[in-house]
């Protein structure tokens, strides 16, 4: 407890010195205690300087996702729950375990690692230490699983405000669920519901998100690398807590908003998705076809008119788009 308390008042007080004294005083601990606590917050990556008849003084913090650097950006009381993991499976698979247990609405997991991390149709998501964010929020909005067919969409146009909020630039939305950089991915979004069974109404929506922050080509491996990216990658180095905090608090924000009027998000996202005027390839399990992206519909599907000139509104499987991911054919 003491050590929390030192690194509070030092926190509180950036850029002074405090003598060993004056925090044992202030603390109500020995001073053999304040040392064994300041060397404790060092080995936890925190920069303390000591200097002989000032005292020490906190001069930097690392960029870590424990739950004491990521509450330091988040409003009072979001979210209802913070758990922070060093490594976990998944942060989805996580909250879908603990949504079974009972955890409550806007219980947040972050990950520094994943070691199954999962991204649509059962494909694994790279998630390497200390590289970048990857969080999911659990909702618990009480509504028929039709009114929820946004949800994806909107947790895109949440993680396009983080990262702007965190980094200064915006990246686009590839339809339906990536986040892309200067034509390279930068984030995956994966959202998973469960029904109650008595009344068909949902009882849980996990949103999980993974962003590449600071990933060389070297981490993503050859073949990812030439169609990944990160923020560091392109010239935007962020604060892996402030972007988690950020992130968290647009997925609550989108919590409070399901089942409501989701225009503004719509527009947010036809601004955002840089599919839209491109020509693209349908993939399906029983085939494909090329069409051109037209619209986003009220509900976030595609509108596409294919080659012999009809137009339809897609709302599942694949869609490669020139230009994006190798796609140049």
């Amino acid at each position: 407890m003491s050590r929390e308390q030192v690194y509070r008042l030092l926190l509180e007080n950036e850029g002074r010195f405090f003598s060993g004294q004056e925090l044992s005083e202030r603390l109500g601990v020995s001073r053999a205690a304040v040392w064994k606590d300041i060397d404790a917050l060092r080995r936890d990556g925190y920069t303390i300087e000591a200097r002989t008849g000032l005292g020490y003084r906190l001069c930097g913090m690392p960029d870590a996702l424990t739950e004491r650097e990521v509450r330091r950006y988040l409003p009072e009381g979001c979210p209802a729950e913070l758990r922070c993991f060093d490594e976990i499976d998944s942060t989805n698979s996580y909250l879908k375990r603990e949504a079974l247990a009972g955890a409550p609405h806007q219980t947040a997991a972050v990950a520094n690692r994943q070691t199954a991390g999962r991204g649509r149709m059962a494909r694994s998501f790279l998630s390497p230490a200390d590289r970048g964010v990857y969080l999911s929020v659990l909702l618990r909005p009480h509504l028929p699983p039709e009114a929820l067919l946004g949800a994806t969409g909107m947790a895109a146009v949440a993680v396009c405000g983080a990262v702007e909020k965190i980094a200064g630039v915006r990246p686009g939305i590839k339809w339906t669920n990536d986040l892309v950089l200067n034509n390279k991915k930068l984030c995956g979004i994966l959202t998973e519901l469960a029904l109650e069974g008595e009344t068909g109404l949902t009882e849980s929506l996990v949103i999980g998100a993974g962003v590449n922050v600071s990933q060389t080509p070297e981490d993503f491996g050859p073949e990812v690398a030439a169609i990944a990216t990160s923020l560091a990658q392109e010239g935007y180095p962020v604060s892996r807590p402030a972007l988690a905090a950020a992130m968290i608090e647009a997925f609550c924000r989108l919590g409070d908003c399901l089942g409501g009027d989701t225009a503004a998000w719509v527009d947010a996202y036809r601004r955002d998705c840089v599919t839209l005027g491109r020509d693209v390839r349908l993939l399906w399990t029983d085939g494909q076809a090329r069409a051109k992206a037209l619209d986003i519909d009220e509900q976030f599907g595609l509108v596409v008119r294919l080659e012999d000139g009809t137009e339809t509104t897609v709302r599942t499987g694949e869609v490669s788009v020139r230009g994006l991911y190798g796609y140049t054919e």
